[in-house]
């Protein structure tokens, strides 16, 4: 039997996520199924709506998602006391980030909550909780109680990326919600495609984090070793993968304030709503289909200008970090996360490599994005006006501006 007061209606994306996106005094959301059920009521037989315009409350969600059952009693502890807070601090944390400037005060603690976040969002669906039964074998219960911890497994690597806060301010198309919100990008893993044979996209050099932190920003995580080799193999897996291990940030690198333009909001939409489960969501009912105002493109070529990657002239080229305590103690690891011990530390064959191809592919980042809107780091670093100069530079000498513009790069 139920526990007295216990929750029933279970959102695996919360509801203040979605109001979130809500805009124009509007209450309610465009929500499509991508997979209608065909059900059948004694001799009648037929598919449920695909459209509907339902508030948040009947969006994203299921009966006891997350009830945890012991012989006839059941709780919604997982629910209740794990998500609860996950939420609270993750709605704070995202809306630190969805209107972020520069580090200020507040972002350490912001970031990681959004880490908190990100990770129960990324394994809370129904989708991750059947693959988590499966690939495991656990039961429900088991495996409801392992979300609790797994929930941090990317915050590692997450940590290592390269973090950048893109807009869709100055376009009409916005951002739409999945019920995949936390969404893997890997131009070789084509959703519902062969899954990779480690069974882990997310590790994989190629692969970018997509998370919608609104209608109007999105947060987009690179890993450190795309940015340096954009020709890079996607399907490699990332140097030194690995799960709950410590590491460092500068929070003071991430990129922010760059403005997509319309065909790559549509872009990221499409690929939200390709990588969707079952359902997608917005305001705007014609947002719901990107595809119709979308070029034809492969998934292979969606982001073939570059779109997505963060602006390499303005990503340190950084070769480790120490750090001391008050104690006499010190912690130490270079670029990747490799510490004194580890065979690869400091590798200078592979940081030789990196250099020359991370200084062509700035270059050729240039060409591609050249009079695009460019993304600013926290002027503490005073590195941007540094890179847009030096950009500027070479788009001079490489004759894509007359020698008089004085900003070709803004």
């Amino acid at each position: 039997m139920p526990l007295p007061h216990q929750s029933v209606v279970h959102h695996y994306v919360p509801q203040w996520y979605q109001r979130s996106f809500l805009t124009g005094g509007s209450q309610k959301l465009w929500y499509l199924d991508l997979r209608p059920e065909t059900v059948k009521s004694g001799p009648v037989e037929y598919t449920r709506k695909a459209l509907n315009y339902w508030g948040p409350k009947s969006c994203f969600c299921s009966d006891n998602l997350y009830q945890l059952r012991f012989g006839e009693t059941t709780t919604d502890g997982i629910e209740t006391k794990f998500f609860g807070p996950v939420d609270r601090q993750g709605a704070a944390a995202v809306g630190h980030f969805r209107n972020f400037t520069g580090f200020a005060e507040g972002t350490g603690d912001a970031f990681n909550d959004l880490l908190a976040y990100l990770g129960a969002q990324r394994v809370r669906t129904p989708r991750d909780i059947a693959r988590l039964q499966q690939r495991v074998r656990l039961s429900r219960n088991d495996a409801l109680a392992a979300i609790t911890t797994l929930f941090q497994v990317f915050t590692t690597m997450w940590s290592e990326s390269i973090w950048e806060i893109v807009h869709a301010r100055n376009c009409d198309a916005k951002f739409i919600i999945s019920d995949n919100p936390v969404t893997f990008f890997n131009k070789r893993a084509i959703p519902g495609g062969t899954p990779p044979a480690n069974g882990n996209e997310f590790s994989r050099i190629g692969t970018r984090t997509i998370f919608p932190l609104g209608p109007e920003s999105c947060l987009i995580l690179t890993h450190t070793q795309l940015a340096r080799d954009p020709w890079s193999n996607p399907d490699r897996p990332r140097e030194n993968r690995r799960s709950f291990a410590p590491t460092l940030i500068n929070l003071t690198e991430i990129q922010f304030g760059r403005e997509l333009q319309e065909d790559e909001v549509l872009r990221i939409n499409r690929i939200l709503k390709r990588s969707a489960d079952r359902f997608i969501a917005s305001p705007d009912k014609d947002a719901l289909y990107p595809e119709r105002r979308l070029p034809f493109r492969s998934w292979t070529e969606l982001d073939s200008d570059w779109f997505l990657l963060p602006n390499p002239w303005k990503v340190p080229f950084t070769t480790g970090i120490m750090v001391g305590y008050k104690d006499g103690s010190v912690w130490g690891m270079d670029e990747y996360g490799r510490q004194p011990w580890h065979p690869r530390f400091e590798n200078q064959e592979q940081r030789d490599w990196e250099r020359v191809r991370f200084e062509e592919g700035k270059r050729e980042w240039a060409r591609r994005r050249f009079g695009k809107s460019l993304a600013q780091v926290d002027d503490h670093t005073r590195h941007n006006v540094a890179a847009d100069m030096m950009m500027n530079d070479f788009l001079r000498e490489s004759g894509y501006v007359p020698e008089e513009a004085d900003d070709p790069a803004s």
